[in-house]
């Protein structure tokens, strides 16, 4: 199944197929860097899942359109998108969360905004700001000599 819960309801609704994604994803592994000792040197755990976008059978063009612009920067010259893993000590708990990395960056790329809904402006946030403005042009006539007398 899949490897992340939330996942599922996602692909759902939307039109593009999980599995055949999933399939269509080519992995590469080399060593770790950072601390590990013998373990890092040794064995291959850092996993690179690499997604050509354009030539995926699992989007519409309409979705393909809106990755490419929305994960531009993130996407290679040859159209490839690449996720990075290497938090982990195995190669394929490594394998999975790049997986999972890829899927998610992939729904959130195709999540539409919400329609802003345009709100007023209170009444008294208006009439809070006139009296703020008149008493600043009061002070500043005041400071001119412009001062005029009330009745």
């Amino acid at each position: 199944m899949n490897s992340f819960p939330g996942s599922l309801v996602w692909m759902q609704t939307q039109s593009m197929n999980a599995e055949l994604l999933k399939s269509e994803l080519i992995y590469r592994s080399s060593r770790s860097g950072g601390k590990g000792g013998q373990n890092v040197n040794k064995v291959e755990t850092k996993v690179e899942a690499r997604f050509d976008v354009a030539a995926s059978a699992a989007l519409t063009g309409e979705e393909k359109t809106l990755i490419l612009e929305k994960l531009a920067n993130q996407i290679s010259g040859e159209g490839i998108l690449g996720i990075v893993n290497q938090t982990e000590r195995s190669q394929l708990a490594n394998k999975l969360l790049a997986e999972e990395k890829l899927l998610k960056l992939l729904e959130k790329a195709l999540q539409k905004p919400k329609k802003r809904k345009p709100t007023r402006v209170p009444k008294g946030v208006k009439e809070a700001r006139t009296q703020a403005k008149k008493k600043l042009s009061e002070k500043k006539a005041i400071r001119r000599g412009d001062v005029k007398e009330d009745e």
